[in-house]
């Protein structure tokens, strides 16, 4: 049988060894979660919101790192080779204030992929890219200061209609240039999208729906006139042949009479 101060120093030591067990776990999540991503350099972000500035500049990176720190505020992924962003790229960045994607080869925003940054993204930079056209499902409800300048955009009416969600740079008002358009006849090739007043890319669209909405209604209206002919033909013949019924029916009754007629004497 253990003494009773035998027993509490066991216990002593058995506790000891578990918080101790407990605060390593929970120092290596948190170095798991706030400490640099690979061949990246990490600082800390200057200001009172705290978090860390992470440059990720110029390593030919030709996707976005997966061990980003959750507490970074500002992450710089400039000079590298990302050809498109997927979606819930940056959902596990609850701080993220400052996004700058310039100057890679970005030619696809896939939905979502700037998922879970609308409350937190003040400035995104996708300057320099290979963007040609902007699909709004990408930003969900994202409205930070953005900068569009640099890359062969392709002005039609989804570009057109997408730009007003975004909270726009003043250098992308002279710096959105039009490379192609829709249509091509538009006169939006060259010039800056944006200070094009008089341009209206949807006007097209418009006019398109507005024919495909007459056609079918010409479509309609024609098979109810069809519909309507064979109707009333349909009921003529129905009428004639009623008609000639009804003309037929003195006839016979007459004859039936010189029967009886007949019979009788007989």
């Amino acid at each position: 049988m253990l003494l009773p101060s035998g027993w509490l120093l066991r216990h002593s030591v058995v506790m000891w060894l578990l918080f101790h067990s407990l605060v390593l776990m929970t120092l290596c999540f948190h170095h798991a979660a706030t400490s640099c991503s690979k061949r990246c350099y990490c600082s800390d972000s200057e200001g009172s919101f705290g978090g860390k500035t992470m440059r990720c500049s110029n390593l030919h990176l030709t996707e976005i790192p997966q061990d980003i720190p959750n507490d970074t505020r500002r992450l710089y992924l400039d000079y590298n080779l990302l050809t498109s962003i997927p979606a819930n790229a940056f959902h596990d960045l609850p701080l993220l204030a400052e996004l700058d994607l310039s100057h890679n080869e970005l030619a696809l925003l896939e939905p979502g992929a700037f998922r879970g940054l609308a409350a937190s993204l003040q400035f995104l930079d996708l300057s320099s890219n290979q963007l040609t056209m902007l699909d709004p499902d990408a930003f969900e409800g994202v409205r930070a200061r953005s900068n569009l300048t640099g890359n062969p955009w392709h002005c039609d009416c989804r570009l057109q209609t997408a730009l007003p969600r975004l909270d726009l740079e003043p250098v992308s008002l002279t710096g959105i240039i039009c490379q192609t358009s829709e249509p091509s006849d538009s006169g939006a090739q060259g010039v800056p999208f944006l200070l094009a007043k008089d341009l209206d890319l949807c006007v097209v669209l418009k006019k398109t729906t507005d024919v495909a909405m007459l056609v079918t209604m010409f479509g309609w209206f024609t098979m109810v006139i069809s519909y309507l002919v064979y109707y009333v033909r349909h009921n003529q013949e129905d009428a004639r042949r009623h008609l000639e019924y009804l003309k037929s029916l003195p006839s016979r009754q007459g004859k039936s009479e010189e029967s009886s007629t007949i019979s009788t004497v007989v």
